[in-house]
């Protein structure tokens, strides 16, 4: 922070100074003020909180803490509340060695704002709350790795993965991807790899055509155009790419093709969300290698309890996605109750979608969008929509509610 200053680069000449810089320095220190972002940072750098040590308190706690203690190489700190914050950060620069690192999260979302911090105080990064997993590894993972390097360029791939037929994932991808265009303004590829009897195309009343699996066969025939001939639009900024091959038909998908295919999808939206079979097969590995999430659904039985543990392992080594576990049909009459599940996944499922027996086959069956038909649906995929978008399903009130709602008060 203020590195230019050198009234911030030297301790103060006291006796707690001393004893601040005596011993070795920690790694990484993180100070934060709610249980919501600690899980966000637990969840998305597993990999390095070995060596990175998290306290609750803010801005001002992590002044008072390092007065006594040796700074460490990276600090993160809350400025939530706080009603002068560059203050508060001054004094914490005056208490802290010159080269450490600061991570800084709040509750601003302002553009000018986030100038401020990284130019004027030279901090390293800045995320506003709420939270979430991808958030913090994107933008501090590579502060706190000490990698600090330009994120991947392309959309972001979403792999949803059933765990057994017929558990819902081709409900929760379709309706994710609906959700992802409507809340988070960006532009949406559906992947249905499900070359033979997919359904993603009877779930949104659209014939899907052939272009899917010839690109994955023949890399060589796709281009920038390929998006624009095979997709179907959906909604405005969302768009369909899937196949409907009979069943006796041998589709043989080349590694290339979908390397292919997703750069050409990355380069075109902002969220590509994969609907992929299971078990993975090499095509399928390498949309999971390309994949930010993946969203491992089951429902309430010891087979889908079984396959997503396999399938955590899986994920973990097939590249940087993290798995965020989905329980569907909750509830279900006969179904393993929803702590039983816990208990054999070893952790709560971070979504949980109840049991809907009449919205969803009706939807399914009419060629219309779950989404529509079922709030419950809405309400149940909105921790899934906040942790990949930092966005939430709750529409804004009206410029009419809000004067009513001021005209109450």
């Amino acid at each position: 922070m203020r590195r230019e200053r050198p009234a911030l680069q030297e301790a103060p000449d006291s006796s707690r100074g001393a004893t601040r810089q005596a011993g070795e320095r920690p790694s990484c220190l993180a100070f934060v003020t709610d249980d919501a972002s600690e899980a966000a940072l637990r969840g998305g750098l597993p990999n390095l909180l070995g060596a990175t040590q998290l306290r609750r308190g803010d801005v001002h706690a992590a002044t008072r803490a390092l007065e006594r203690e040796a700074t460490p190489h990276t600090l993160l700190v809350d400025i939530s509340g706080i009603a002068e914050p560059f203050a508060a950060l001054e004094a914490l620069a005056a208490v802290c060695a010159p080269d450490v690192r600061v991570l800084v999260i709040g509750e601003q979302t302002d553009i000018g704002f986030y100038r401020q911090l990284t130019r004027d105080l030279c901090v390293a990064e800045y995320a506003h709350k709420p939270l979430t997993r991808d958030m913090v590894a994107r933008l501090f993972g590579p502060q706190l790795a000490g990698e600090a390097t330009e994120a991947s360029k392309g959309g972001k791939v979403i792999a949803v993965c059933g765990m057994r037929g017929g558990c819902g994932a081709t409900t929760v991808a379709v309706n994710l991807a609906l959700q992802l265009a409507e809340r988070s303004h960006g532009h949406v590829a559906l992947l249905d790899l499900h070359l033979r009897g997919g359904t993603t195309g009877l779930m949104l009343g659209v014939r899907p055509g052939t272009g899917l699996r010839v690109a994955l066969e023949e890399p060589e025939r796709v281009d920038a155009l390929f998006l624009d001939r095979a997709g179907i639009p959906i909604a405005d900024r969302l768009r369909l790419i899937a196949a409907e091959d009979p069943m006796d038909s041998l589709p043989q998908p080349v590694e290339t093709g979908m390397r292919r295919v997703l750069e050409m999808l990355r380069s075109r939206a902002n969220y590509v969300v994969i609907d992929l079979p299971m078990p993975p097969g090499p095509m399928e590995r390498l949309a999971l290698a390309a994949a930010w999430h993946a969203v491992l659904v089951l429902g309430p039985d010891l087979a889908g309890i079984r396959d997503t543990l396999a399938m955590r392992k899986l994920v973990a080594g097939c590249g940087q996605a993290r798995p965020t576990v989905v329980l569907n049909r909750d509830g279900l009459p006969g179904g393993l109750k929803r702590a039983l599940v816990t208990e054999g996944l070893g952790a709560a499922p971070e979504v949980v979608i109840p049991d809907l027996p009449r919205e969803l086959p009706r939807a399914a069956n009419l060629g219309r969008p779950a989404l529509r038909e079922s709030p419950a649906l809405r309400r149940a995929l909105a921790p899934l929509l906040r942790e990949i978008a930092a966005v939430s399903t709750t529409k804004p009130p009206s410029l009419l509610h809000r004067l009513l709602g001021r005209g109450q008060a």
